[in-house]
């Protein structure tokens, strides 16, 4: 781009108030305006962080002159179809994940930001924590051997979003955990082991307490107004075989009779030495072990890391692939195999079987 600074719009005061942090903190950054449905809330956060154009209609700010760029933080549903949108209105976009539904809504959304000729990024803000980057470096060093065999997982002891809303909708989320969670460990899963081909994928899903109206997020707020059944599953399970004889199990769950409280988290077993990464509620302290045998003892090892990350590197990497050409890391096409991968879970799960990962850019 020829302009020196990045003029960005929000759609979605959600999630999106996280997205108006990281930019807010970019001094090549210019906030035009934010778009939403809830106006109290639009109004909160604008006035939080100065945003002079608000709508209720995300039309409407795709029309306003002088915006190159958006945030797109709406329910699932909407990802492909407001993002394709602001593609052919000629906006750069950053997309919340996943990046949608299916792998059809995403192949749908990369085709037109190829023919818009316009940046595409998703939001995989966990990739981007202290440890998980640390992490990737040290496998790059070589410490780890060949990792064979990977564990992924999300788990909550009682954490349903909003029983009764879009989250717990099959046609408005595109599925429970799974797509909610579930999506963030698959991508760190893949990422750190260095994005193999996905082969077959053997999964189930269950819903044990969603549809009981059981272990919502907490009791003050269980059910929202919506009222919407519950048609998602609580608990998913995968095992993911690829390319090269290497195999990911995933786990991801909203509810659970467990010790689990909101933890997640990747496990690495190579020839060489292993890798724990452990993030208990949020935490950013004490979430790395690693493992090795040193002069033929057991040893393990933890690193000390600083708190780093989240949506204000994924706001920064996309307005540096934006205004400098920097590599636009998450890509569009990292979420598009995400999406693959959580297709074949619910195709495997219904037919009960293994089934194949269908998706030729692989």
């Amino acid at each position: 781009m020829e302009t020196k600074s990045l003029r960005v719009g929000v759609i979605g005061a959600g999630i999106g108030e996280l997205h108006l942090a990281g930019y807010s903190k970019l001094p090549r950054v210019e906030i035009i305006a934010l778009a939403g449905l809830d106006d109290e809330r639009v109004r909160r956060v604008a006035a939080e962080y100065r945003v002079p154009q608000i709508y209720r209609d995300y039309q409407d700010l795709l029309s306003a002159p002088g915006i190159d760029a958006v945030s797109i933080c709406l329910p699932n549903i909407l990802h492909a179809p407001v993002t394709i949108d602001a593609l052919r209105a000629g906006k750069h976009v950053l997309v919340e994940k996943p990046l949608a539904r299916t792998a059809d809504e995403g192949q749908a959304m990369i085709e037109a930001a190829q023919a818009a000729d316009r940046v595409l990024m998703i939001a995989f803000n966990h990739r981007y924590r202290a440890d998980v980057q640390w992490v990737k470096q040290y496998i790059e060093s070589g410490a780890l051997g060949r990792i064979y065999y990977a564990k992924a997982h999300w788990m909550r002891r009682a954490g349903i979003p909003r029983l009764g809303s879009w989250f717990v909708s099959k046609e408005q989320a595109g599925g429970g955990p799974l797509v909610d969670l579930g999506v963030h460990v698959l991508d760190m899963a893949m990422y750190l082991i260095g994005e193999p081909r996905p082969l077959g994928v053997s999964a189930n899903v269950y819903a044990e307490f969603g549809p009981r109206g059981l272990k919502g997020w907490d009791l003050r707020s269980q059910f929202s107004n919506e009222q919407r059944p519950y048609e998602v599953e609580d608990l998913a399970t995968a095992f993911i075989r690829l390319e090269g004889g290497a195999t990911l199990l995933l786990e991801a769950s909203w509810a659970t009779h467990s010790a689990a409280g909101d933890d997640f988290g990747v496990t690495l077993y190579g020839t060489e030495g292993g890798v724990e990464l452990m993030v208990r509620n949020y935490t950013h302290e004490n979430t790395v072990r690693v493992f090795h045998d040193i002069a033929g003892v057991p040893t393990d090892m933890a690193p000390k890391l600083r708190k780093a990350g989240g949506h204000d590197a994924v706001t920064e990497r996309f307005v540096a692939a934006v205004l400098d050409g920097a590599p636009r890391v998450p890509s569009a096409e990292e979420g598009l195999r995400r999406a693959a991968i959580i297709d074949a879970c619910y195709r495997s799960a219904a037919a009960g079987r293994e089934v194949e990962v269908k998706l030729a850019s692989f």
